[in-house]
């Protein structure tokens, strides 16, 4: 009698293994949309804020430039330091998504994409001259920019996220 032979390609695991490096390529793809929309609207700010600040409503555009990080901490610390401690930061999230994107949440991978493409998209914005780009004015609140956010609320909603939390994953 013949059996039929199983490849490696088409069991279970290796097919749940597939989908989860899937999800978290796009995941990571999704990150560096997020960090390129960043860049280039840094790049518009520093072509068109330095002259003529936009005012708004609730937001100012206005250029300003940050040596710290979150809320101007650390701003006197070398800049190679700044840079060492944020690339790691940014690394250790890459990992925690590509090593989560198939065992947690979509929503959960979503969120870690945000944080990721605002810290990636900070950090390549510092590397060339130890600033980052803020364009983002409230009058009330530290200048900032959209990574920022991202950040921040990719931040806020994993917190959210794990407080309700559940052993598995959605699809």
């Amino acid at each position: 009698m013949l059996v039929p032979r199983t490849t490696p390609s088409t069991t279970p695991s290796v097919q749940r293994r597939f989908r989860g490096h899937a999800r978290a390529a796009a995941l990571l793809v999704l990150a560096a949309v997020f960090a390129v929309a960043d860049l280039a609207i840094k790049a518009w700010a520093q072509r068109t804020l330095p002259d003529a600040p936009i005012e708004g409503d609730v937001l100012d555009l206005r250029l300003a430039f940050n040596s710290g990080v979150a809320f101007s901490f650390a701003s006197d610390a070398p800049t190679w330091l700044v840079l060492t401690v944020t690339g790691l930061i940014t690394t250790a999230i890459a990992v925690a998504l590509w090593r989560t994107a198939h065992t947690e949440r979509l929503l959960w991978g979503l969120c870690l994409a945000a944080i990721l493409g605002g810290a990636a998209a900070n950090l390549t914005d510092r590397a060339a001259d130890g600033l980052v780009t803020d364009y983002l004015h409230s009058g009330w609140w530290p200048t900032f920019n959209l990574a920022d956010v991202f950040i921040v609320l990719g931040g806020i909603a994993c917190v959210a996220l794990s407080f309700g939390r559940s052993d598995q994953a959605d699809a």
